[in-house]
């Protein structure tokens, strides 16, 4: 609603009318209905383009970012569960900070996310999300398997948007690499300083049956879900790491510079209370030697749990959970956790609002 009243708003102040709107809208190839308009600005709907946002920025004359970074707008504060850890707790004037400050590159994040719909993103609960990241036993590759389960907090969902940093960007006073996003861009993974997850790797699956539900979908047989007569990213990134999605489909794949982010498309279309699981798995993705993973959330989500496996004999000395408000503010440590005889460590969440949470380690 923050949005369609700040729409509402700027329209009336421009003086124009909805058919003008309409008009200049078309002038610049962007074909959008006076009902559509209107829908936007009573919020019963939101925009599925990025760019028609942009546009109507331009010609409602306000400030760059007004409407569009509205669209990040996180949605409502969690109830802490009882005994959970609460993560990224709402502070003074963060409802205003933009979602694209939990990335190395918010220019980059809103690039790649403004060509995929997350047109259903603010109407998804998020009500666990389940990462095992694997470390191989020379710590040159890993592997990230996720599982999200969602819920409909309105009718006609079909997707939703995840996003992953997939390659190291070092950050001042950051050494390590870290993964995990879920857009969640829907759930937001992604190591400021190391390879992400949320938001995939060499293809597994039934050939020619792309995505079905309960099997693993073989992504290079599959022609992305709204890419047909649309310019798509190169063939090489393709698949930007994405293995095998279960329970759903992969749509639209875009990366770049090491950022992936994607559609993942469920087998039904949901109606309000309707529940999704979808799983997913990255790499194997190769980059130098890891010392953190984390998963950024823009979203609220109930539960998140974070498994981290360290293949082989060579063990972390020391490893720590630990959040951070941005990818730009320092962390916070939240204590030490053990590493079991099973090579893992593990760390689990209750009620993130939004921020970022994950582990770091230390070798000897």
């Amino acid at each position: 609603m923050e949005f369609a009243g700040a729409l509402r708003q700027a329209i009336q102040a421009s003086g124009l009318t909805l058919e003008r709107i309409r008009h200049r809208l078309g002038r610049r190839g962007l074909t959008v209905s006076v009902a559509t308009l209107s829908y936007w600005q009573r919020g019963r709907s939101r925009p599925r383009s990025r760019t028609v946002v942009v546009a109507l920025e331009e010609i409602l004359q306000v400030p760059p970012g007004t409407l569009t970074e509205l669209l990040d707008d996180p949605a409502p504060t969690a109830t802490p569960v009882r005994g959970g850890l609460a993560a990224g707790s709402p502070g003074p004037g963060e409802r205003g900070r933009p979602v694209r400050d939990l990335w190395p590159d918010p220019e980059q994040y809103a690039s790649l996310i403004g060509q995929l719909d997350r047109s259903g993103d603010h109407r998804l609960e998020r009500l666990s999300i389940h990462d095992v990241f694997r470390l191989d036993e020379v710590h040159r590759s890993w592997t990230l398997s996720v599982r999200t389960v969602l819920r409909a907090a309105g009718d006609d969902i079909d997707r939703v948007v995840c996003v992953h940093q997939t390659s190291v960007v070092q950050q001042p006073g950051n050494t390590g690499v870290a993964a995990g996003n879920v857009g969640f861009a829907a759930g937001n993974a992604g190591n400021s300083d190391a390879p992400g997850i949320a938001e995939f790797t060499e293809l597994t699956g039934n050939p020619g049956n792309p995505g079905s539900s309960g099997n693993g979908g073989n992504i290079a047989d599959h022609e992305p879900d709204g890419a047909a007569g649309v310019d798509s990213a190169p063939a090489a990134a393709g698949t930007a790491g994405l293995a095998e999605v279960r329970y759903c489909r992969p749509g639209r794949i875009r990366a770049e510079g090491g950022l992936v982010a994607f559609e993942l498309v469920f087998d039904r279309v949901l109606s309000a209370g309707d529940t999704a699981v979808v799983e997913y798995e990255l790499g194997p993705i190769e980059e130098p030697a890891y010392d953190s993973y984390d998963r950024r959330f823009s979203h609220p989500v109930h539960d998140y749990v974070a498994i981290i496996q360290f293949d082989g004999e060579r063990l972390p000395a020391r490893c720590y959970g630990f959040t951070a408000e941005s990818s730009q503010s320092p962390r916070q440590r939240l204590g030490e956790l053990w590493i079991g005889t099973s090579g893992s460590a593990n760390i689990a969440v209750g009620a993130v609002r939004r921020g970022i949470v994950g582990i770091e380690w230390e070798w000897h």
